[in-house]
């Protein structure tokens, strides 16, 4: 029986162990407000470990074609382009070749980090005013939905040229098992059933209504097996002639009409937009934590600058002298997660438009000069600072990034490691599915306003050709001799950054298992409260925790955190306990 087939089967029946959380919330009504990418509950805490080589993905049948490829002796490279594929199939709320993604590459070969942005583009149409109306900014669910939040997509492009710097096997053979599902079927997940019924307005358009919905309008059921002929066309096309096809041939004609003549919403995407679209090869953002090199990946990622800056912060504390779980280890890391938001939210964007202090905004004396702001007694209101030698005023603002993402850790056994974070932003994008794969919405990650009261421009406000700042942080960390020592990452929107931040953290500097640091609780404080999962805190550190000042919020923090530990020659996988990935590795 076929590999991938057989997966299928076994990967419904493994599942079933949601069915109870299903027929709880079975009969809801979707939510007619914007949510997050909805809670879906537990596991038991998932690990492996291995010796050669290792891929930890967001869904078992990604994680099987990333095995396939490294047993094969394809790269890292070669095994995220293959996870990738099946992951907009299978997970398609989440990422695709539809949207973009932001990878890091550690070559063994070369002792070096790579970091490659595939963040999607504005097209060249737009102006400052495109989410204004009136002097106000337009609802977030209002622009979402339709071909006017649909940005270039760069995930293919950077994939391409990933490829041809780092992979190995022959590009055609890693589209092979995403194919081979596309047309043999997978069975619908839980999840995938869940968000369906449960994220707002998800069937508002004739084609996704068709292919995840019945004839009595409601999602398809979990078990299901679901084909995609159109997807499989749409990769075989780019198996034989590369992405050429997707940004200059049918597969860019096919978007740019979707896009375009939009029933209710269009957009003004071209195909020379499209055909415009390069992915780009950028510095890695390094920052300090104990012994060892945190890594992420520059703008328009804020996750590199951010997550380092946190970690950065937090190291001047006596990181020992406090458990996980007390209120006091929380209290820092919230308020060290507070004051490195001010920071992102008033510098970080897209560095080809505007200047970016990204070493200056992690650099250890100012990151000293931040941690010297926090008490240990009480919460103090963060404010942005003054990045070392960067002397440009900016303005503080924020965009309503939505965590529908999806993230993969691989290490090959050429000792070649893959940091992947991907998305089409918030659940099935703007809803328009073309060829077989959901369009994104990323242009509403740009800032709606553009300009603050008193008529200062922001940053990450929408320019033609500028790409949207993102909270995508891919992370490598180095040992002080400069191997890897963890590869790490995580959807969810703006609380990636933390819980990225959060499972180093505890790893590292607490000693944790890697499986069971990303199983702890989730913290996040990234401007206005401190939320916590019910499991984080006890009560009573949660009531301590309030008495110093902070708003404490309790509730489901749905990260998807995916990562491989390196220790004394030994891959230790964890997948997150929150979602339906998997590790795998020999």
């Amino acid at each position: 029986m076929n590999r991938f087939l057989t997966l299928s089967r076994v990967f419904s029946r493994a599942l079933s162990l949601s069915a109870a959380l299903i027929a709880a919330t079975a009969g809801a009504a979707p939510q007619s407000e914007v949510q997050p990418e909805v809670a879906t509950g537990r596991t038991e805490i998932k690990s492996a470990t291995a010796k050669s080589y290792m891929a930890v993905t967001a869904n078992p049948h990604a994680s099987a074609a990333a095995e396939t490829m490294l047993a094969k002796g394809g790269t890292a490279v070669d095994a995220a382009i293959a996870a990738q594929l099946v992951l907009g199939l299978v997970e398609p709320q989440s990422s695709g070749i539809g949207g973009g993604a932001f990878l890091l590459n550690y070559r063994a070969d070369h002792k070096k980090l790579y970091s490659y942005d595939g963040r999607e583009t504005a097209p060249m149409a737009v102006n400052e005013d495109y989410f204004m109306r009136d002097g106000k900014p337009r609802g977030f669910i209002e622009a979402v939905i339709g071909g006017y939040s649909v940005g270039v997509p760069g995930a293919m492009r950077m994939l391409e040229m990933a490829h041809q710097r780092d992979g190995k096997l022959p590009w055609k053979d890693l589209f092979q098992p995403a194919i081979q599902l596309a047309e043999q079927g997978f069975a619908i997940s839980p999840r995938l059933y869940q968000l369906a019924l449960r994220m707002p307005r998800v069937a508002v358009r004739p084609a996704i209504r068709d292919y995840l919905f019945g004839e009595d309008g409601k999602p398809l059921p979990v078990g299901h097996l679901l084909k995609n002929p159109e997807y499989a066309a749409t990769l075989k096309l780019l198996a034989e002639k590369g992405t050429q096809p997707f940004y200059q041939g049918e597969i860019a004609e096919a978007i740019v009409t979707a896009v375009r003549n939009d029933p209710e919403n269009p957009g003004v995407m071209t195909l020379e937009d499209m055909a415009a679209y390069t992915a780009k090869l950028r510095e890695p953002v390094c920052g300090k934590f104990l012994v060892y090199s945190v890594c992420g990946a520059g703008g328009p990622s804020s996750g590199g600058t951010t997550v380092g800056a946190i970690l950065g912060i937090l190291q001047h504390f006596p990181l020992e002298d406090y458990a996980v779980g007390s209120a006091e280890l929380t209290h820092l890391f919230a308020e060290a997660s507070e004051l490195a938001f001010a920071d992102r939210n008033t510098y970080s964007a897209d560095g080809d438009f505007v200047a970016v202090p990204y070493q200056g905004l992690v650099d250890p004396e100012y990151l000293a000069e931040r941690a010297a702001l926090i008490s240990l007694s009480k919460a103090t209101p963060a404010v942005a600072g003054n990045p070392t030698a960067f002397s440009e005023n900016r303005q503080t603002a924020s965009s309503p990034e939505m965590p529908n993402t999806s993230h993969m850790s691989i290490v090959d056994r050429y000792g070649n490691a893959v940091s992947m974070t991907t998305s089409i932003e918030t659940g099935f994008g703007s809803r328009l599915l073309v060829k077989g794969f959901i369009l994104n919405n990323q242009l509403t990650d740009f800032s709606f306003v553009p300009r603050t009261g008193d008529k200062k421009l922001v940053a990450n406000r929408i320019q033609p050709g500028k790409r949207p700042r993102s909270s995508m942080s891919p992370t490598i960390v180095f040992n002080p001799e400069g191997t890897p020592r963890l590869v790490v990452g995580s959807p969810g929107g703006s609380r990636i950054i933390d819980y990225t931040a959060r499972t180093i953290l505890y790893h590292l500097a607490k000693d944790m298992p890697i499986a069971e640091a990303i199983h702890a609780g989730n913290i996040t404080a990234i401007g206005y409260k401190v939320e916590v999962e019910p499991d984080a805190l006890s009560w009573w550190e949660q009531k301590k925790l309030e008495r110093m000042g902070h708003e404490v919020i309790s509730k489901e923090l749905n990260s998807g955190l995916h990562a491989i530990a390196l220790i004394d020659g030994q891959l230790h996988g964890g997948a997150d306990t929150r979602r339906e990935g998997s590790a795998v590795g020999r």
